[in-house]
């Protein structure tokens, strides 16, 4: 088990990455330790800007995709993935890539709990942020797949919502924007998960939201808490989905229905709709249309677009 301990992080000696070439930047501090649960310790990894540092960095938070059930921090080194981190660094971002516990069936952790732990390694990157030369007033989400419900939920919930760390609520930090690929919005309205007409509907995510004990009764409360569209406001940070036509995982319909939702109420989302593109971006009887790098073009520029216009 990691020693979960604030003074190892300015311990931790800078190593540039070697195993994933495609990936170049100066600095990666790894396995930050940022949380101890009964199930483990949590951490996360740092990636900074080529070059030598010029102040603190905007903060680019990264939730991995999987499901709430696998996947690590280590995603941000895979596909597309890569690319994404390459240009968020080129761009001035410090990169953070959380670890989060993981729904394992017969276990405790739920949607809620992966929801809380990002928010925990928000506080803690906050709380640190003048030893991490992080900018807690420029802080921004990105993710893919359920790391995208995870980083629509950063965004969008107050900052003191799902609190679990001891003396972590009131860590000062602001967000500013976030990205979502693929990520759903809503699980109360389960008809946004039918991929067309014909396909029956179910509830497939039952099991990874409610509790083992929990009372029929407060079904509703559980899933409406961890749907990013309920904390839709005029005031809402910036957002931007973007998803793919053909993703039968997580259909368009959300992206849509958010969109919807966020119009009605003055809130501002954009939407970015793929062509030909299923679930993490797979091609889908043609080329997708805008192409994976335009994609991550679109991410990053989106995101840097926000940062200046904060700035201004």
């Amino acid at each position: 088990m990691k020693l979960c301990l604030p003074t190892l992080v300015i311990l931790i000696c800078f190593a540039p990455l070697t195993s994933i070439q495609a990936v170049e930047p100066s600095r990666i501090v790894r396995d930050i330790c940022y949380k101890s649960t009964p199930e483990g310790d949590l951490s996360l990894d740092l990636y900074y800007p080529e070059g030598e540092p010029r102040g603190k960095c905007p903060l680019v938070v990264y939730t991995h995709g999987g499901g709430w059930t696998t996947g690590s921090k280590r995603s941000a080194q895979i596909g597309a993935m890569v690319r994404a981190v390459d240009k968020l660094l080129v761009q001035g971002f410090c990169v953070a890539s959380v670890d989060y516990r993981l729904y394992v069936e017969g276990g405790p952790t739920r949607v809620r709990d992966c929801v809380a732990d990002c928010k925990d390694a928000v506080r803690y990157l906050a709380q640190r942020a003048n030893e991490l030369r992080i900018d807690a007033e420029h802080v921004f989400t990105f993710g893919d797949s359920a790391g995208g419900h995870i980083a629509q939920m950063l965004l969008l919930s107050p900052a003191a919502e799902f609190p679990e760390a001891p003396g972590r609520a009131a860590a000062p930090f602001t967000m500013i924007a976030g990205v979502s690929w693929y990520g759903p919005c809503d699980f109360e309205k389960t008809e946004l998960f039918r991929s067309d007409e014909q396909t029956p509907v179910r509830d497939r995510f039952e099991a990874r939201i409610l509790p083992s004990d929990a009372d029929p009764k407060d079904k509703l409360r559980l899933y409406r808490e961890i749907s990013p569209v309920n904390y839709l406001r005029a005031e809402s940070r910036p957002l931007l989905m973007i998803q793919g036509d053909k993703d039968t995982t997580i259909p368009v319909r959300h992206a849509r229905y958010m969109k919807e939702r966020a119009d009605a109420v003055g809130a501002p989302v954009d939407i970015v709709v793929v062509a030909n593109a299923g679930h993490n971006w797979r091609r889908v009887d043609a080329d997708i249309e805008p192409s994976v790098e335009e994609i991550v073009e679109k991410t990053a520029s989106f995101l840097k677009q926000e940062l200046e216009r904060s700035a201004r």
